[in-house]
């Protein structure tokens, strides 16, 4: 089950960022990003939020989920997304613990 635009952009309502929300499209589902920082990806209509050590702390006892068979977990958010100040903590800890991309590398001239 592909996720519906309607829920992406529910969830970039609910989240207050410093560095603003934005979202691409990946593989038919979608990557949340805070400025160039890809904190989570949604897929099949759930949120699921990288982990860190800072992001346990703060969640506690998370749930996790895979986005797809065979990849790592990550924490699912659920009924949490809801409350916008504590989705909102969560990812600022989660992108302040992140590293930023490596920078591409210049395509070669054949």
């Amino acid at each position: 089950m592909a996720t519906d635009q309607k829920y992406v952009d529910y969830i970039i309502d609910q989240i207050h960022h410093p560095a603003g929300i934005t979202y691409k499209k990946m593989f038919g589902e979608y990557g949340l990003y805070a400025g160039v920082r890809i904190f989570a990806l949604v897929c099949d209509n759930r949120l699921l939020i990288k982990p860190t050590e800072a992001g346990l702390v703060f969640i506690g006892k998370p749930n996790l989920a895979s986005p797809f068979p065979g990849a790592k977990s990550y924490f699912l958010i659920q009924e949490e997304l809801e409350d916008h100040d504590w989705i909102s903590r969560l990812v600022k800890v989660t992108v302040n613990e992140l590293p930023d991309p490596k920078p591409k590398k210049p395509k070669k001239k054949n």
